[in-house]
């Protein structure tokens, strides 16, 4: 884990699904260290689709090569004191939440500068953090038909199709 171009790299991953770990595993590929934290009731979601190895998913299983998985509530006192000093010891991290979710966590770019001026944050927000579609949920295959791929996918003649792949989050990740 410790060798590539970003081995100096501290990253912390507060994301689940796809596109946050994605953008995090391919920073890990080029060494960073990355700690994925994941809710202590459960883990990320795709841990458990497909087919299984050791009891997880075969695709949750790509999306955290080369981590380190840490499980915590972050959101009361004493998960967010364990979140800060992570923060300040960090370089990066990456969430993937709805605007304003991290900020009604007292989590949001204010407070993590607070905690360390130098953090870089990754926020990957599924229609961005302003306009007027911010506040709403974000799903691939709403964002592939929105983007129009759906349309160009599958025949002329017939209805949009989704493309076979996660390809929406795929690419934001």
């Amino acid at each position: 884990m410790s060798q590539g171009p970003l081995k100096n790299m501290s990253i912390i991953e507060l994301g689940h699904v796809i596109a946050g770990p994605l953008a995090a595993t391919l920073l890990a590929d080029f060494g960073a260290e990355v700690i994925k934290v994941e809710n202590p009731r459960g883990g990320d979601m795709m841990r458990d689709p497909g087919p299984k190895a050791q009891d997880d998913g075969l695709g949750g299983g790509t999306l955290v090569r080369n981590k380190r998985i840490l499980a915590f509530n972050w959101k009361p006192l004493g998960g967010r004191a364990i979140l800060r000093r992570m923060v300040e010891a960090s370089d990066v991290l990456i969430e993937i939440f709805r605007p304003g979710v991290p900020e009604r966590a007292d989590i949001g770019p204010d407070v993590l500068h607070r905690w360390n001026p130098n953090l870089i944050s990754l926020r990957n927000s599924g229609y961005g953090q302003d306009g007027p579609m911010k506040k709403a949920p974000a799903f691939g295959r709403a964002a592939e038909a929105m983007s129009g791929l759906a349309h160009l996918t599958g025949y002329p003649d017939g209805p949009p199709m989704h493309p076979g792949f996660p390809a929406a989050d795929s690419t934001s990740g």
